[in-house]
């Protein structure tokens, strides 16, 4: 058993505190995530198998080959390996009611563009979709969601729109028989969420420290929520400062319940439980 400082417990590929160390500034360059130094663990558990599928007997080797080639696929396979995503259909629900009434009160005779910035498996946006049928009595209401995410794994898996019966358990009746086809045969025991919703929704990879976003708004809400909590302060109001100008007029944006917004008040203005819209030039919060 090895007792030295760098681990308590033999694991199957060199892992020192260096590598960890060295894994948190490549994240957090490539994707603003900043890594807690608790995450040692998470992290190892996370990678060991990049070094199982690439050949690599230590982190230090794996790590050295990504450097060597800032452009290869793995490094996509290196973010979505860290990278969280925990979802789920109406997760903090007063969002979509304050949607519902945001959609159902906005001008009409334009298409209403909407952006899940953090789309992780597609319940966040399949729920935008909901809400805009409801608020306009329509499976065909006039909006377009963009669905966004860096992890390219789980964007794969949103744009199917197939889901476990139990991801699904918890919603109204309803609204499981208005919005998802139960899988027969071979599908038992899962349910795809309708054509007429997923032909609302653009499932696209993006890294929002990209220096250059390829969309466009104004958009009339903006969602990215429990993101903010993965990143440094500086990155949180660089996003805020990228958000900000994509908002439609009386546009808003969601961010999680356990999020604020740290030194941005003179930027938006609260709406409500962790709804925000952009605040006028001179107006503060």
């Amino acid at each position: 058993m090895t007792t030295t400082g760098d681990s308590a417990l033999e694991r199957e590929f060199g892992f020192t505190t260096a590598d960890f160390e060295r894994v948190r500034g490549m994240i957090h360059r490539r994707a603003g995530i900043a890594l807690a130094p608790g995450k040692r663990d998470l992290v190892y558990s996370r990678l060991a198998r990049r070094l199982r599928i690439t050949g690599h007997r230590r982190f230090a080797e794996y790590l050295d080959a990504l450097d060597d080639a800032p452009d290869t696929g793995e490094w996509q396979e290196f973010v979505n390996a860290l990278t969280t995503n925990l979802t789920s259909f109406f997760r903090e629900p007063h969002h979509f009611d304050r949607l519902r009434d945001q959609l159902a009160s906005w001008p009409r005779g334009r298409r209403i563009l909407l952006w899940s910035s953090a789309a992780s498996t597609g319940e966040e946006a399949y729920s935008i979709a909901i809400a805009a049928a409801e608020a306009f009595g329509t499976l065909s209401p006039p909006v377009s969601i963009l669905a966004t995410d860096i992890d390219t794994a789980v964007l794969a898996t949103a744009a199917r729109g197939v889901y476990a019966e139990e991801r699904v358990a918890g919603l109204p009746s309803s609204q499981l028989r208005r919005y998802f086809r139960r899988g027969i045969g071979a599908n038992r025991g899962q349910c795809r969420v309708i054509e007429e919703l997923r032909s609302l929704i653009s499932f696209r990879p993006l890294n929002l420290l990209d220096a250059r976003w390829p969309l466009r708004g104004p958009f009339a809400a903006i969602f990215c929520r429990n993101v903010m909590i993965y990143f440094d302060k500086p990155t949180q109001r660089a996003l805020l400062q990228r958000f900000i100008p994509l908002l439609a007029d009386h546009g808003l944006l969601f961010l999680g319940h356990s999020e604020s917004l740290f030194e941005a008040g003179q930027l938006l203005v609260s709406e409500g439980r962790t709804a925000y819209r952009r605040a006028a030039i001179g107006q503060a919060a």
